[in-house]
């Protein structure tokens, strides 16, 4: 099955939502931070490749990536300035008014394409001095090239979250007025993990552009967001592991449904979720945690 183009291409796609999804997590299900925003980042840094990249040839991946994530990374510094300032259903408003304020933006511009999008006409080359280290035209080479981001990110944010910056996060997400009353202050470590959240989103974002070729105002929407949240729900929040785990049993659910009952097929995914959501409500990852032995039991 995987060797078949369609598939190999959607298990990209699966592991570029796993990524954009580890970053919605990592503010949902560790800082605490529900966002409803979110997919503003992941489509902003695919329109800052389209914009970076010429028509008439490639550009290098080591201006393109550092420019499309520094610019994510600034949006995410000034959304976030005013939007951890709240919480709750003020935090939830103030990140979805941004992003649907890019999301007009880029919809009503036409140069940027419009509701059309705009297209990435050549993927980023990937040479240290004359010497091309990878290219990404070769489908199986950005398959590996994919996969190898999707472990880096997992292992970035894993180490990110075993530091002492992880411990306070998941401290402000426990209790943040007894966190604060420890001298920590919970906003700044809430504005960070904000960025990192959002920068790491349009590292996801980023991808999808190069395997896609076109970056859409559909990407910044709200629905975007919802889709990213709801993989986020159905893998489990509060775990790595869970996200990536979700992006792929929606991707291939779709897939699946699609084929059976291809008219109402959005009627049973949301069937789905509606189950996992009321009888698993930690995700799969949940259901996982629960299946394997606790370490009192090999006692």
């Amino acid at each position: 099955m995987f060797g078949d183009e369609f598939y190999q291409e959607l298990v990209i796609h699966l592991m570029i939502m796993g990524i954009f999804a580890m970053s919605l997590d990592l503010l949902i299900g560790y800082t605490g931070l529900v966002s409803f925003g979110h997919a503003a980042f992941f489509g902003l840094s695919g329109y800052m490749l389209a914009i970076i990249t010429p028509e008439t040839e490639p550009v290098s991946i080591w201006i393109a990536l550092p420019f499309c994530l520094l610019v994510t990374a600034l949006a995410a510094l000034i959304i976030g300035w005013f939007s951890v300032r709240t919480s709750g259903i003020y935090f939830i408003m103030i990140t979805l008014a941004f992003a649907q304020m890019f999301y007009y933006y880029f919809n009503e511009n036409q140069n940027f394409g419009g509701s059309d999008g705009i297209f990435i006409f050549h993927k980023p080359t990937i040479f240290i001095g004359n010497i091309q280290i990878l290219d990404l035209n070769n489908p199986l080479s950005f398959y590996y090239f994919v996969l190898v981001s999707l472990i880096a990110s997992y292992l970035i944010l894993f180490v990110v979250l075993k530091a002492p910056f992880g411990q306070v996060i998941r401290g402000i997400l426990a209790n943040e007025t007894r966190t604060r009353a420890l001298g920590f202050n919970t906003h700044n470590f809430k504005l960070v993990s904000f960025i990192i959240g959002g920068t790491l989103a349009g590292f996801a974002g980023f991808l999808e552009a190069v395997a896609g070729g076109i970056m859409s105002p559909a990407h910044l929407s709200w629905h975007e967001s919802g889709t990213i949240m709801m993989v986020v729900i159905l893998g489990g929040m509060g775990t790595l592991y869970g996200p990536v785990l979700g992006a792929f049993i929606m991707g291939f659910l779709q897939d699946y449904l699609q084929e059976i009952w291809s008219a109402h097929w959005l009627l049973l995914l949301g069937i789905f979720i509606i189950v996992i959501v009321l009888f698993l409500p930690k995700g799969i990852a949940g259901l996982f945690s629960q299946l394997s032995p606790k370490k009192s039991d090999k006692k």
